[in-house]
C-alpha cells in the first residue's frame, strides 16, 4: 500500500506578503507554485494547485478574510481548488476550462492496483502524454485514488490585457501572455517590480507543444517579458528568480528560434 502523508501541503512566508503553498507529494511536473498575496482590503490567492486536498481548510490561517482566487490558466495542475473560492478570476480565452474541468483524469484507472503504485495513471492531458503516478504519497488512509476528480469552479470575473486586481493598497496588471496557453496571464505589480508570471516563463524547460500552444504567440510573449523591470518572478513552478535570470530564459527561447 502507499504510505500517507503527514501533511499534504507546505508553506513559507516570503518578502512583499508574499506566502507560497506548495503540494510536495505531486510530482514535480504537476508540483504548482500557489501563491497567497496579502492586501489592505482583500487577499489574492494565485492558483490553486491540484485538488487533490482542501487548500482552503489546510491555509485557513491565511485565508481568514476575502479573497479572490486568480487563475494564471486552465491546467489541472493550476485550478483544483477554485471551487473552494466565491470569487474567481481568469482570462476569457481560459474561463470555460475553469467552469467545465477535464473530468477524466484519474489519479488510479480500471487496472489500478494499490498495492502497485506503478499502476497509476493520468491519461494524455492538452495532448501531452504523462507517464508514472501523479502522486507519491497518500492524503489520507481512506484516500480513494480512483475517485479523484476536479470539480467545477464558477467564474466572476473574466479579465483581460492591461485589467487591474486591486487589493485595496496594492494594484496588479493583468498581462496577457499566451503561449503555453491562449488565455495565459501574468499579474505585475509595478510599484514592487514584481511578476507572477504563472507558467508563461519559469525556470525550467518550458511546455510550448501542448494542443493549444503556439509558439508565434510565445515567441510575442517573451519579447514582452524581456523589456518587463521585474525585480522579481514568482513562476507557476519551480524556485522564484530575478531580472537576470529573466533574460536569460526569455534570451535563450528566443534564441532557439
Amino acid at each position: 500500500m502507499m504510505q500517507v502523508a503527514d501533511q499534504w501541503f507546505e508553506k513559507r512566508s516570503l518578502d512583499d506578503g508574499v506566502t507560497l503553498i506548495w503540494e510536495p507529494y505531486v510530482v514535480p511536473l504537476l508540483r504548482c507554485n500557489i501563491w497567497h498575496v496579502r492586501g489592505r482590503d482583500r487577499d489574492m490567492i494565485i492558483d490553486t494547485g491540484m485538488g487533490v486536498v482542501s487548500l482552503r481548510t489546510f491555509a485557513r490561517d491565511i485565508l481568514d478574510r476575502p479573497v479572490s482566487a486568480v487563475a494564471t490558466h486552465a491546467h489541472i495542475d493550476h485550478i483544483g481548488c477554485h471551487c473552494e473560492f466565491d470569487e474567481t478570476i481568469v482570462h476569457r480565452l481560459e474561463a470555460d476550462g475553469l467552469r467545465h474541468p477535464d473530468r477524466g483524469t484519474s489519479l488510479g484507472g480500471a487496472g489500478f492496483d494499490p498495492c502497485d503504485i506503478a499502476t497509476l495513471h493520468i491519461p494524455p492531458i492538452a495532448g501531452y502524454a504523462m507517464a508514472g503516478p501523479m502522486i507519491t504519497l497518500l492524503p489520507d488512509s481512506d484516500y480513494d485514488l480512483r475517485q479523484y476528480v476536479q470539480r467545477p469552479a464558477q467564474v466572476t470575473r473574466e479579465v483581460e490585457d492591461g485589467d487591474v486586481i486591486d487589493l485595496g493598497d496594492r494594484v496588479f496588471e493583468v498581462l496577457h501572455l499566451p503561449g503555453h496557453s491562449p488565455g495565459g496571464i501574468g499579474l505585475w505589480e509595478a510599484a514592487t517590480g514584481m511578476l507572477f508570471s504563472g507558467d508563461a516563463v519559469y525556470d525550467g524547460p518550458l511546455l510550448d507543444t501542448l494542443h493549444h500552444s503556439n509558439r508565434q504567440d510565445y515567441h510575442r510573449t517573451m519579447r514582452r517579458l524581456q523589456s518587463l523591470p521585474a525585480r522579481v518572478v514568482h513562476a507557476g513552478h519551480d524556485p522564484s528568480f530575478g531580472h537576470d535570470r529573466l533574460r536569460e530564459l526569455t534570451d535563450g527561447y528566443l534564441a532557439q528560434g
